[in-house]
């Protein structure tokens, strides 16, 4: 066997979606080298496969496995006691490549890793390191962070301090009344945002970086002058704890955009919203119409998200509004994001399209939308998006393809049509699909060559040929017409060096 086959060959069976199994559990022998390790983190795995992964005794194994996007989390529990500090890292800091959404972690891995009392046993990392991974890694949910406020466990309240802002009222106020001193003095704390005086004591410690505190705390009087006074008036046009009395200047403030971010807030009285909606510059106006008075600040942020992103927008996309344990809920009512669906502003029509609990029907409707933004946020946030838009959009927006390939409902067949496209990426979709009567194997595009070796409609002679081409081993290897007795020899040459490959 030819050297230069063998790591595509075994990158290609590592991404046969047609293996079963024991095919696959040879993968993790340490002579599969980097093939095991890609498949352990690069897609959806056999029961079998994970729970050797999980008992593997070489850590890498159980390390690229903890970092899976594909697999479920829940099924991840035992790296989260994992003996190796390394392991339950890479658990805490979530899939590689920064996805734009990142499936939260079980509430019970979440409570194991943020109580540990020790990083593991091998002594790599601490506890808190592990800690620190997890809180930055947006595997954390909201209403995490809510259901442990009135946990028994007093860490696990000191936690939910984290995300003071986000409690209820009534759940900040019994965390600063908490029977355990050390709850009471993270409350305290964390409170210091919502009290005017302590916010300006604290100022100066911030130096350079008083943008946080000028655009999310309780401003005193002499702090709102401050910010006109240093031209912040951007950060206090959008801080939802600016006094009414700031809003009225920044309301006729020159710039359009502290404007426009006045005209967005849920606390504009009706008089100076009428003001807004008769503002010269349409964006400004827009801002003003976009929900009618009175609206609540969990509205404005669903808006504010939205609003002005543009169809290439790959901001990170944050837990979907749910219903909550706790008062008041998460977000917005089922029945705004509806009325959403139907207005006839396209930026609440784009809120609508990006909300994955809309209904199948107005998902269809916005399916036709006019406004290709629209169709887009469909797309890229809706479990209901039909295939064809799916596939639009991954057409017309390179942008969005990484994301779109990795949602489940992304269409695996029908996309023959796009055999001749002048974009490579698109004639690959295309390449691999079915009903392709003659896969372009030797298409002068290596992605293209690769995707139509993985095509199954090729004939048996066909792919003996292509499994013999370095151009084209790696996605013969992960053609899924492949036989498992096929798949075997292949790895018995690759992994035991057997002299002949059995036809």
């Amino acid at each position: 066997m030819s050297d230069s086959l063998r790591e595509p060959w075994l990158r290609g069976i590592a991404f046969n979606a047609a293996a079963p199994s024991d095919v696959l559990i040879r993968l993790l022998d340490r002579a599969a080298g980097e093939a095991g390790l890609l498949m352990c983190e690069g897609r959806d795995l056999p029961d079998a496969v994970i729970d050797a992964a999980l008992h593997h005794p070489d850590n890498v194994i159980r390390r690229a496995l903890a970092r899976n996007r594909y697999v479920d989390p829940a099924l991840l529990a035992p790296l989260a006691t994992d003996p190796s500090g390394l392991v339950r890292g890479e658990l805490a800091s979530g899939p590689r490549r920064y996805p734009r959404w990142v499936r939260p972690l079980p509430n019970d891995i979440l409570v194991t890793l943020l109580t540990a009392q020790d990083g593991g046993e091998d002594g790599k990392v601490t506890a808190k390191e592990i800690i620190a991974e997890l809180d930055s890694s947006r595997q954390i949910p909201l209403s995490f962070f809510r259901s442990m406020a009135g946990h028994e466990d007093p860490e696990l309240r000191i936690r939910a301090t984290w995300r003071w802002q986000s409690l209820t009222p009534a759940q900040r106020a019994a965390l600063l009344d908490d029977p355990d001193p050390a709850v009471r003095e993270a409350a305290q704390d964390r409170n210091w945002a919502l009290d005017p005086e302590r916010v300006e004591a604290r100022l100066p410690a911030f130096g350079s970086r008083n943008a946080f505190v000028f655009g999310t705390c309780a401003l005193s009087p002499a702090l709102v002058e401050q910010c006109f006074a240093d031209d912040e008036v951007h950060l206090l046009a959008r801080n939802p704890h600016t006094p009414a009395y700031a809003l009225d200047r920044l309301a006729r403030h020159p710039d359009a955009e502290v404007r426009a971010s006045v005209a967005a807030r849920p606390d504009v009285g009706p008089d100076l919203m009428a003001e807004l909606r008769e503002d010269p510059v349409e964006y400004v106006r827009m801002c003003a119409r976009v929900h009618p008075f009175p609206r609540t600040w969990a509205e404005y942020d669903v808006i504010d998200r939205i609003i002005g992103h543009g169809p290439d927008c790959t901001c990170p996309i944050t837990e979907p509004f749910t219903k909550s344990d706790t008062e008041p809920a998460v977000g917005p009512s089922p029945d705004w994001f509806a009325a959403c669906a139907v207005s006839g502003e396209p930026v609440l029509r784009r809120v609508a399209a990006s909300w994955p609990g809309l209904p199948a029907q107005l998902v269809e409707t916005l399916a036709q939308d006019d406004d290709e933004e629209v169709r887009i946020r469909l797309a890229c946030h809706h479990p209901l998006a039909p295939p064809h838009v799916l596939l639009d959009v991954f057409v017309t927006r390179p942008v969005h393809r990484p994301h779109l390939l990795a949602l489940p409902a992304f269409p695996r067949t029908g996309r023959a049509h796009l055999i001749g496209h002048p974009d490579p990426e698109v004639r690959a979709l295309a390449a691999a699909d079915p009903a392709v009567p003659d896969p372009p194997v030797e298409d002068p595009d290596a992605s293209v060559r690769r995707a139509a070796a993985t095509n199954p409609s090729l004939s048996p002679e066909a792919l003996e040929t292509l499994l013999t081409d370095p151009r084209t081993a790696e996605g013969a290897a992960a053609n899924p017409a492949l036989s498992v007795p096929r798949l075997h020899a292949l790895l018995d040459h690759c992994l035991n060096g057997t002299a002949t490959l059995p036809t």
